[in-house]
């Protein structure tokens, strides 16, 4: 029906929470929140031609009334909706549904399942906001999250980590069994997440909200601003921090605002990358997206390498599989670290587990699956420190130890790998042409990688 009248689906989504919202606060008996006369009963009340009108003058209303909930879900909002007839058959529809039976199924897991057909219609340019939800499961399932500890996730997106590691706690914890003052910590001052689109930020409250994770605390919660300004600064130390940071550049080549930075770059992902371990209380432990080139990239990339390497006990990196993310060929790993309790000399060894080489090409008609990493999380072991004892696989296996002194001799380029590639393999024995042709294409491959990373910065959508 949206459809039809233009309405795009990342359009949809976000008119469906602008009226969500609303019907939200009447069945959970919040609607003390907005002020009278823009509540869902005045819209439904209104006369079908005038609904469209007065539904327009409402959102750009509540964007500065209410609490500060309801502003930051309606902040510079407005209608995608034309015709009156639309927004009527949709606010009848919305109205009509059976309330109970949707909250006993899980309203936040419906809105999650939008939010992922969001993030597949490339159009949209969602999906560099979107992780997958089995690679947020097992890096959560691996941190294994404790009640009273501060979990932060500094670029947010729609806030899915924060979302698994609140439901990883509720199946460790009876939290209804947790003192006033414990559960008063739990739900005001555990969960910390910025982010700076404003669009996605609607999204993630929303979806925070629909999980029961609307913090009462203004400084808490889902927070809509720049971690590389100095609002990063106002996040908290915190205990485990878990992000897929944005890649790419700052738009016009700049330096971050923050002025803490030991090593100023214009490069987002390093950027991040000295937020975090600097965010860690001591002790604390992190699990973080990052692309190939932070493990290689010299210069200001070495140093902010070796930085972390000192500050940090960087005990694991989780290669990951080609084609998970919006655009295809970019090239990323998960890196496991604990923040040390002094400055220097805290990493020892690194133990690299290769999911990439000899993996299918993942996508629409291969979707990344739990069983995917089940190796990776038997031989990460249950130990979110990585201080269990592991086994070196060896060359023919996929998960090794490399020392400090190793990677130094390297020049700090963590970017290792050892396994044989069989596609490469299999055309050795191919005319010298289609051979130089294979490893050309395998170049190819790495090269639009790396140009759809800045396509999705800029917005533009990927390229085949």
């Amino acid at each position: 029906m949206l459809k039809d009248d233009g309405v795009t689906y990342h359009q949809y989504v976000t008119e469906l929470t602008y009226l969500l919202f609303l019907k939200m606060a009447e069945e959970t008996e919040q609607e003390d929140k907005l002020p009278e006369g823009y509540k869902w009963k005045d819209l439904v009340e209104k006369p079908a031609p005038d609904r469209l009108e007065h539904y327009r003058l409402m959102l750009i209303y509540l964007g500065s009334h209410g609490n500060r909930q309801v502003q930051e879900i309606y902040a510079n909002a407005s209608s995608f909706i034309k015709k009156p007839t639309t927004l009527s058959s949709l606010v009848t529809n919305i109205d009509e549904l059976d309330w109970y039976s949707a909250k006993e199924e899980g309203l936040g897991d419906l809105y999650e399942g939008l939010l992922q057909k969001n993030a597949n219609e490339k159009k949209s340019g969602a999906g560099q906001y979107f992780t997958p939800r089995v690679l947020i499961n097992a890096m959560v399932e691996l941190m294994q999250p404790q009640i009273g500890e501060v979990i932060q996730d500094p670029a947010a997106g729609t806030g899915g980590f924060l979302i698994a590691a609140n439901h990883y706690l509720r199946e460790q914890t009876d939290i209804f069994s947790l003192s006033e003052v414990e559960f008063n910590t739990y739900k005001n001052k555990t969960f910390f997440g910025m982010e700076h689109v404003q669009d996605t930020h609607r999204l993630a409250m929303m979806n925070m909200m629909l999980h029961g994770l609307d913090s009462d605390a203004p400084e808490s919660g889902m927070i809509y601003g720049d971690t590389l300004s100095p609002q990063g600064q106002t996040l908290p130390k915190s205990d485990l921090i878990l992000t897929n940071p944005p890649f790419g550049s700052k738009k016009g080549g700049g330096l971050p605002t923050r002025d803490d930075f030991t090593y100023p770059t214009s490069n987002k992902q390093l950027a991040f990358l000295q937020h975090i371990y600097r965010g860690l209380k001591p002790g604390g432990r992190a699990a973080v997206v990052l692309p190939d080139n932070v493990l290689f990239e010299s210069n200001t990339g070495k140093d902010i390498r070796k930085d972390l390497m000192e500050k940090c006990d960087l005990h694991t990196i989780l290669r990951l599989p080609t084609g998970i993310f919006y655009a295809q060929g970019v090239k990323t790993n998960v890196l496991f670290f604990t923040r040390g309790k002094k400055d220097t000399g805290n990493t020892k060894e690194v133990w690299v587990f290769d999911l990439r080489t000899n993996m299918p090409s993942f996508g629409k008609t291969t979707p990344l699956t739990k069983d995917h990493f089940t190796e990776f999380v038997k031989e990460f072991g249950n130990d979110p420190y990585g201080k269990v004892k592991r086994k070196d696989l060896g060359e023919e296996g996929r998960f090794r130890k490399f020392s400090r002194k190793h990677i130094e001799e390297r020049d700090e380029s963590l970017d290792i790998s050892w396994l044989k590639d069989d596609s490469l393999e299999d055309a050795a024995d191919l005319p010298v042409p289609d051979f130089l042709a294979r490893e050309a294409m395998v170049e190819l491959e790495g090269a639009i990688g790396d140009l759809n990373n800045i396509l999705v910065e800029l917005g533009v959508e990927e390229v085949e």
